[in-house]
C-alpha cells in the first residue's frame, strides 16, 4: 500500500529517527546515554501523535510508514533495555514481538503442552503489569500504551486458541501426548545438530515404534483397552510428524548435505545460532541489547522467505528466536554504563560466598583483595551515587547498591569468623 500524501512528511521524519538510532547503535566508542535515547523517543512519540491525528483508527493500515515505525519501536525498545529502563513500557515492545513470533511458530507446528503455554502466559502477564503501571502513572503517552495493550491482546488471542486446541485432548491421552511432544523436541534438536547423530537417533526411533505399536486399528485405546478416547487425530498427526523428522534426519545422514539452494540460509542460521548461544553464556560482560537488532532483522527476512520450509531450517529459525527471547528476558534493570560495576560486584559476591561456604581459617591477607575491590568501587560514588561520564545518574543505582552492601556484609561476616577463630586459639593456648 502506498503512503498517502498527508503521511509523507511523517514517514520522512520517522526514517530520519531510525537513521539516528542506527548511528547510535553502531557507536561502540562510548556508553549509550539515557538523554540521547529519551530525546529520540520523544521525537518518535511526536510523529505517532501526528499520525493518529491524520488517520482513521477504524481503518486497518499497512504501508511503508507502519513497517518503518515497527522497526523504530523495536530498536527503541532495545535501547530502553540498554540504558536499564527495563520496567518502563517501551522496553516491552521487542519482548512482545519475539513472544508473538514464537507463539506463531508453536501454533503452526502444533507441538506444545500446557507447561509451554503457562510459561508464555506468565511472561505476558508480567509485561502487561509494566504497561498497566505506566498507564496509571501517566509516565508514557496513551498512544504508546495503547499500541502495547493491542499487541498483548493479540498474544492472548493466540494463547487462548492454543489452549482450546489442547482442551480437546482426552485426559487418558495426556501422558502420551506429553511423551510425543518431548520426543518431537529431541528429534528437532538432532535435526539442527551438525555431524553424525545415528547413535542418538536410534533410541528415539525405538521409543516411537513402541508408542506406535500401542495403536489398535490405527487408534490409541484408553485404560483397559475398552474405550477409544477423543483427539485421536492430534496424536496421530504428531506421531507421523515424529516419524517424518526421523526419516529426514536419516536421509540427511546419507546425503551428508542440505539442498544447495538452501545451503546459504542453513549456514547463516547455523552461524547466528552459534553466536546467540555464545551470547547467552557471556551476555553479562559482552552484550549491548541493541546488538540483538541485527539478529532480529535477519531472522525476519529469513522467515519471510519460508513457504512450506524445510524442517531443519525451521528448527534453526525457531531456536534463534528462542535464544533472543531468553536474552531479552534476562536483561537487568542496570544501564550499560553501570553494568561493568554490577558485574564486578557480582563476581566479588560469588567469591565471598564461596569463601564463606568452605570456611577458614582466614587471615587479613586473605580478605585484602576483596576489600580493595570494594574500596575501588566505593570510590566511584559521588554523594552516595554512581555518576556517569557526562554527570548524569545512570539507571540501576538500587541494584548496584544492593550488591555493594551485600558484599560489605559478607566481608564483615568473614571478619567475625576470623576473630572467633583467633579467640578459640587463645583459649587453647591458655589451657
Amino acid at each position: 500500500m502506498s503512503v498517502p500524501q498527508e503521511e509523507l512528511s511523517i514517514l520522512e521524519a520517522v526514517i530520519n529517527i531510525r537513521n539516528r538510532l542506527t548511528v547510535l547503535k553502531r557507536d561502540r566508542g562510548e556508553f549509550v546515554k539515557a538523554h540521547d535515547v529519551l530525546s529520540l523517543y520523544h521525537a518518535v512519540v511526536k510523529q505517532v501523535t501526528r499520525l493518529n491525528d491524520v488517520r482513521d483508527e477504524q481503518q486497518p493500515h499497512k504501508n511503508r510508514l507502519d513497517t518503518t515505525l515497527a522497526d523504530v519501536f523495536h530498536l527503541m525498545s532495545l535501547f530502553f533495555l540498554t540504558i536499564g529502563k527495563t520496567r518502563e513500557c517501551p522496553a516491552t515492545y521487542c519482548q512482545i514481538a519475539v513472544i508473538r513470533q514464537l507463539l506463531d511458530h508453536l501454533n503452526e507446528s502444533a507441538v506444545y503442552n500446557e507447561t509451554d503455554l503457562t510459561t508464555f502466559q506468565t511472561r505476558v502477564e508480567e509485561l502487561r503489569e509494566i504497561v498497566r503501571n505506566d498507564v496509571e502513572s501517566g509516565l508514557h503517552p496513551v498512544a504508546m500504551t495503547k499500541l502495547l495493550e493491542r499487541q498483548l491482546h493479540e498474544c492472548d488471542t493466540i494463547l487462548d486458541s492454543m489452549e482450546d486446541s489442547l482442551s480437546v485432548l482426552s485426559v487418558e491421552l495426556i501422558p502420551l501426548h506429553e511423551k510425543l511432544v518431548n520426543l518431537r523436541r529431541q528429534l528437532a534438536t538432532l535435526a539442527g545438530r551438525e555431524g553424525p547423530v545415528k547413535a542418538e537417533l536410534k533410541p528415539l526411533q525405538e521409543e516411537l515404534r513402541k508408542i506406535d505399536a500401542k495403536r489398535v486399528d490405527g487408534k490409541f485405546l484408553g485404560p483397559g483397552g475398552s474405550s477409544v478416547p477423543t483427539s485421536q487425530a492430534l496424536l496421530s498427526s504428531l506421531i507421523e510428524e515424529c516419524f517424518n523428522i526421523a526419516q529426514e534426519i536419516r536421509a540427511r545422514e546419507v546425503s551428508k548435505t542440505v539442498a544447495s539452494s538452501l545451503k546459504p540460509i542453513y549456514d547463516r542460521l547455523s552461524e547466528m545460532r552459534a553466536e546467540l548461544e555464545n551470547l547467552v553464556l557471556t551476555h553479562r560482560w559482552s552484550l549491548r541489547e541493541t546488538d540483538l537488532w541485527n539478529y532480529s532483522l535477519s531472522l525476519r527476512e529469513i522467515d519471510k522467505m519460508r513457504v512450506d520450509g524445510k524442517f531443519v531450517l525451521l528448527y534453526l529459525l525457531r531456536r534463534c528466536y528462542g535464544l533472543i527471547y531468553r536474552l531479552l528476558s534476562s536483561s537487568e534493570p542496570v544501564s550499560e554504563e553501570l553494568m561493568p560495576v554490577a558485574n564486578k560486584l557480582s563476581t566479588v559476591k560469588n567469591c565471598l560466598n564461596e569463601v564463606l561456604k568452605y570456611g577458614g581459617p582466614f587471615s587479613p591477607r586473605d580478605l585484602y583483595p576483596y576489600q580493595l575491590a570494594l574500596h575501588q568501587i566505593d570510590s566511584l560514588r559521588k554523594d552516595g551515587k554512581f555518576v556517569g561520564s557526562d554527570g548524569s545518574i545512570p539507571e540501576g543505582q538500587g541494584v548496584v547498591m544492593a550488591h555493594l552492601n551485600e558484599c560489605h556484609e559478607l566481608v564483615e561476616m568473614l571478619k567475625e569468623a576470623m576473630d572467633e577463630g583467633e579467640d578459640e586459639e587463645d583459649s587453647v593456648e591458655e589451657l
